[in-house]
């Protein structure tokens, strides 16, 4: 019971979200999106040259998201 009451707080911060956030917020679908895209481009790609260039693509993608989001 104590580790239900010393969550409660987290695990209701995001009513405190406006309804447009909420709304994305209730379902994974995003990120597993998100998660499919990366691992569409992966795939054209197949191997990358280092970590870094991986890591370039997966920010791309998320500002490219960022971008979206902040349009909608």
């Amino acid at each position: 019971m104590d580790i239900l009451e010393s969550g409660f707080e987290d695990a209701v911060a995001v009513l405190e979200l406006p309804e447009r956030y909420r709304k994305r917020l209730r379902t994974t679908n995003s990120l597993e999106r998100l998660n499919e895209e990366i691992r569409r481009r992966e795939r054209v790609i197949r191997i990358f040259p280092n970590r870094e260039s991986a890591i370039r693509l997966i920010g791309a993608l998320l500002m490219e998201q960022d971008v979206k989001l902040g349009l909608e």
